[in-house]
C-alpha cells in the first residue's frame, strides 16, 4: 500500500486545522508531542495485554477490537505527524531514507528469514 505524499500533506493540514481551531498548539512542544506519542503507543500495546498472538488476532477480528486497534494506530500516526511537522521533517523522505539504510544493513541474501540484528555474531 502506498500513501501519496499529497494525501499525507492534505491530512497533515487537516490535523493542524483541527489543532489550531482548539488552540492546542500552545501545548504541542516537541517534548510534549514525543511524550504523547509514547503514551499512545502504550495504549496500542495495551490492546495485547494478557493475550497470546491468537488471542490478539481474535480480538481484532471483532468489530469492537478492530475499531480499538484502528483508533490507537490513528492516535500514534497523528502524533507522529505532529512531531514531524513541528520538527520540519519530511516524514516520507525520512522513511524512504531509513528503508534504504536498512536495505544496506540487511541484504536479502544474508538476512532472509533471520531475526538477528545486523551486527550480531552468527
Amino acid at each position: 500500500m502506498s500513501l501519496p505524499s499529497d494525501d499525507l500533506a492534505a491530512f497533515t493540514r487537516d490535523l493542524l486545522a483541527f489543532r489550531d481551531a482548539r488552540d492546542w498548539a500552545q501545548f504541542h512542544s516537541l517534548r510534549n508531542l514525543m511524550v504523547s506519542l509514547q503514551l499512545e503507543a502504550g495504549e496500542l500495546l495495551e490492546l495485547s495485554q494478557w493475550l497470546d498472538d491468537g488471542g490478539l488476532e481474535a480480538r481484532i477480528a471483532t468489530p469492537a477490537g478492530r475499531e480499538a486497534l484502528e483508533d490507537e494506530c490513528a492516535d500514534v500516526f497523528m502524533y507522529l505527524l505532529l512531531i514531524a511537522e513541528r520538527s520540519g521533517i519530511d516524514l516520507l523522505a525520512a522513511a524512504r531514507a531509513k528503508l534504504a539504510k536498512n536495505a544496506a544493513k540487511y541484504p536479502v541474501e544474508a538476512f532472509r528469514g533471520s531475526h538477528r540484528k545486523y551486527n550480531a555474531q552468527e
